[in-house]
């Protein structure tokens, strides 16, 4: 009687610790800053935004050259106007000043956006890889490996590789 306990406790634990090997999940890490800034699709989208950028930029320095110009011609033209026409300038200087400053907040704005809608879908693309490479290989949970992304060790199977073959580079 107390050796069929000892086979039933043994069998109990066994059965216990092959369940607790079954239930450990498989978790696999990638970088996915890494991933995306290889990504072709990526480079085309920051040479775009780059140029859109420079576009805004050369504007912006355009009105500042002519803001700047203005004034100079305002200051050197001033001792010879009376007072209600200097104010008016004045006026006139502070509100090309404010188109300028909205002018960059808009600029700004429409960067962020042409952003977004480049790269959503580059994002998107690289994510279904991710989930198809990870249930092609039977992994349950992939953890972002990007420096500062929270991973504290990375000695589990590094997706990279794969991902980037799914993706066809």
């Amino acid at each position: 009687m107390k050796q069929i306990k000892k086979i039933a406790v043994a069998i109990v634990l066994f059965v216990a610790a092959t369940g607790f090997v079954n239930a450990q999940a498989k978790i696999a890490h990638i970088d996915v800053q890494e991933l995306l800034s290889s990504m072709p699709e990526m480079k085309a989208a920051d040479a775009e935004l780059k140029k859109l950028s420079e576009t805004y930029r050369a504007d912006i320095e355009s009105s500042m050259t002519e803001l700047r110009n203005k004034y100079t011609q305002y200051q050197n033209e001033s001792a010879s106007k009376s007072d209600e026409e200097n104010q008016k300038r004045a006026l006139e200087l502070q509100g090309f000043e404010k188109n300028i400053g909205e002018a960059q907040q808009t600029a700004q704005q429409e960067l962020q956006k042409k952003q977004a809608e480049l790269l959503g879908p580059i994002t998107e693309k690289a994510k279904k890889a991710i989930e198809a490479v990870a249930a092609a290989q039977g992994i349950e949970y992939v953890i972002d490996a990007t420096q500062g992304g929270g991973l504290i060790v990375a000695k589990g199977k590094d997706l990279l590789p794969a991902v980037k073959k799914q993706l066809g580079f």
